[in-house]
């Protein structure tokens, strides 16, 4: 069984904006995933309502077997699916981060001392360091507020992380490391991940699969190397692939690969066909 499966899936504002209209997929468990699409396209709505942050119109959501719209579910659910948000102060409200890594074990009634190694390694494994234990998290800087709202989802220890604009507002190498970070979790950890995001060379250089929308419905979905490939289908949801792809989908007519992902592939793609066309060239008979 998938670990998050999506069934005909609606969501309406209360204004009246559909933001969803029958979405229908599954994520299995170990995956890497990207959700992309332009501005009100239903990537965060669909994420918030896969966490169960949000109550679907009609169709349903289902985190391992668990209906997220059922009431009385939200101590188990938590246990399977975390949400971090895309600005970490909407999620961060208590005055140290000891007690912020240790809100959601303590509201799950978990004991004291095993509270306390709960919130000791899941600081760990955010990189959030124990000296920082009685600071105040909103008096720290944006990358670790978010490794502390990520600390704070891992001591739930939920099988699936959902992040929400991981990389807005951080300069690069706190865009690398966040993004290092998650794909730890994935790799060594065994957590799903799925990351709502508008950068695409970030999609490009982490997410195994990617999920675009358009208009609240599932444009393509797929492998990030496939995906990618379909620059005209992206095209109707406003996304271009990353840079690299698109130079090298216009230079497919002298054998360069389309599919790939990053500089580093283009240059070695470029590589080949210089030493493949040297090659022929040197065998060529000539007149």
């Amino acid at each position: 069984m998938a670990l998050i499966e999506v069934e005909n899936l609606t969501f309406q504002y209360p204004d009246g904006t559909l933001a969803l209209d029958g979405v229908s997929l599954t994520i299995e468990r170990g995956e890497f995933v990207a959700l992309i699409g332009q501005n009100g396209s239903g990537k965060t709505t669909l994420s918030k309502c896969i966490c169960g942050l949000l109550r679907p119109t009609g169709g349903r959501v289902l985190v391992d077997g668990i209906d997220v719209a059922k009431r009385g579910i939200k101590r188990e659910l938590v246990r399977r699916i975390g949400y971090v948000f895309q600005n970490p102060d909407h999620q961060l409200f208590n005055s140290e981060v000891y007690e912020e890594i240790g809100y959601g074990p303590k509201n799950l009634g978990v004991p004291e001392r095993e509270r306390d190694a709960l919130i000791r390694e899941a600081a760990a494994v955010a990189g959030v360091h124990e000296s920082l234990f009685h600071e105040h998290p909103f008096f720290l800087p944006k990358g670790l507020r978010q490794r502390v709202a990520i600390a704070a989802t891992l001591a739930m220890r939920p099988q699936a992380i959902v992040v929400d604009e991981p990389t807005t507002g951080q300069d690069l190498r706190q865009s690398l490391e966040v993004m290092d970070f998650l794909a730890e979790l994935w790799r060594r950890q065994g957590h799903t991940i799925v990351i709502v995001t508008h950068e695409m060379p970030i999609v490009a250089a982490y997410a195994q699969r990617t999920i675009a929308l358009c208009q609240g419905r599932v444009l393509i979905d797929g492998p990030t190397r496939e995906v990618f490939t379909h620059a005209d289908l992206l095209a109707q949801t406003y996304v271009k692939p990353p840079q690299a792809t698109r130079l090298a989908q216009a230079w497919a007519a002298l054998g360069v690969r389309p599919d790939v992902l990053t500089v580093e592939e283009l240059v070695a793609e470029l590589e080949r066909v210089l030493a493949e066309r040297r090659g022929v060239a040197t065998r060529w008979p000539g007149p």
